[in-house]
């Protein structure tokens, strides 16, 4: 089964009929099935459905489990996600352990770092994001927490084979769940384009999602505009689609513990991260680990500026924090001590850095933290 973007929610009964779906599982936060009209929309179909939504923000393992206990409770047709990043992340997980061989072993190491197999069309996954952010709906990663640690679980078995986007779930999203996440979903497109497993496929999806999110973010987050809104949720999408090949970088790997360690949302955490990456990189081009070579990418940057808008890297840089400066996505309180610059610079992933283009050594590291924290900037 081929994965699928469709425009609409009021699609859903056209795709379940196709798939003959008489009994769903429905993975959502309690907020989104009460606040939208995703309730009304089933019960007025020919279908039965039961809700799974007790998780958190950021689920966990054992949480994960719970949804498997009650999907294997009964038979379902398909699965539906209706949320955001957590819902599809959940939905995701659910689906792994009830159709791999291993079970919930699956989701859990050493299991979850090889490739189990997982015929994914036994039990099709509708994705029906409320938000523009991630791109969720259109990748094979998800994420949960086992015994503490973030854990990410990737299998082509887990793209959803229908990625339902409606505009009109973003109105009325509180302004900053908004910036947010659209920032996550700029961050996301950028790094993938300057990733060192970027492919043809994805500099498109890259292009195409910076282009509408630059295009269309101000009317999307000040005017509440319904076609900005379609055009921001289609860029995100797009988003997705780019980092589901290439994987995120260094902006990513330095902003989780940003967000743990002064409770900012991951958006805006990894948006402080990414102008002062690229600064560094720019800076620092004698570093480059990308095959293609310094020039190679040089040119991307360039590229990544002329989508944007700018003439220049460095004119795309200063863009992007005036679009910070705009939406008043400040840096943590000035009162962050450069104690934390240890647990900081520790914390970072290495795997994620070696998709960085540009070497980070530790020194870097701690240098860009000590910018973020204290803004002063990287050189």
């Amino acid at each position: 089964m081929n994965h699928q973007i469709i425009k609409g929610i009021g699609e859903l009964p056209q795709i379940l009929n196709t798939w003959s779906c008489k009994r769903l599982f429905v993975v959502t936060g309690r907020h989104s099935f009460a606040s939208l009209p995703f309730r009304e929309l089933l019960e007025g179909m020919d279908v039965a459905f039961t809700l799974f939504s007790d998780f958190t923000p950021n689920p966990r393992y054992e949480e994960v489990c719970k949804g498997i206990d009650l999907i294997a409770s009964q038979a379902f047709d398909a699965i539906i996600a209706i949320g955001g990043g957590s819902a599809m992340d959940v939905a995701k997980c659910i689906k792994l352990a009830v159709l791999a061989e291993e079970g919930r072993a699956a989701l859990i190491p050493p299991t979850v770092l090889t490739r189990v197999s997982c015929d994914g069309s036994r039990l099709p996954l509708i994705a029906i994001p409320t938000t523009a952010g991630t791109g969720s709906e259109s990748t094979h990663n998800a994420v949960m927490y086992y015994e503490g640690a973030k854990q990410t679980v990737t299998n082509d078995g887990v793209l959803p084979d229908v990625a339902l986007l409606e505009p009109d779930v973003l109105k009325g999203l509180p302004i900053y769940q908004k910036q947010c996440t659209l920032m996550d979903a700029l961050c996301q497109a950028i790094e993938s384009w300057w990733s060192v497993h970027s492919t043809e496929e994805s500099y498109e999806y890259s292009r195409q999602a910076v282009e509408l999110i630059m295009n269309n973010w101000q009317a999307y987050i000040m005017d509440d505009d319904k076609e900005a809104a379609w055009q921001v949720m289609l860029g995100a999408n797009f988003s997705g689609r780019a980092i589901n090949i290439t994987q995120t970088t260094a902006a990513h790997a330095m902003s989780y513990k940003l967000t743990s360690l002064y409770a900012l949302p991951h958006g805006h955490a990894v948006a402080l991260c990414l102008p002062e990456i690229w600064t560094y990189m720019l800076n620092n081009m004698e570093l480059c680990i990308d095959s293609r070579g310094s020039d190679y990418l040089s040119d991307i940057f360039r590229q990544i500026a002329h989508a944007m808008g700018c003439d220049a890297p460095a004119d795309a840089i200063a863009l992007f924090r005036r679009m910070m400066d705009q939406m008043r996505l400040d840096r943590p309180s000035p009162a962050c001590p450069s104690s934390d610059l240890p647990t900081l610079t520790s914390s970072v992933n290495p795997i994620r850095l070696k998709n960085n283009p540009v070497a980070l050594s530790q020194e870097a590291i701690a240098a860009i933290y000590q910018t973020i924290i204290n803004d002063r900037r990287v050189q």
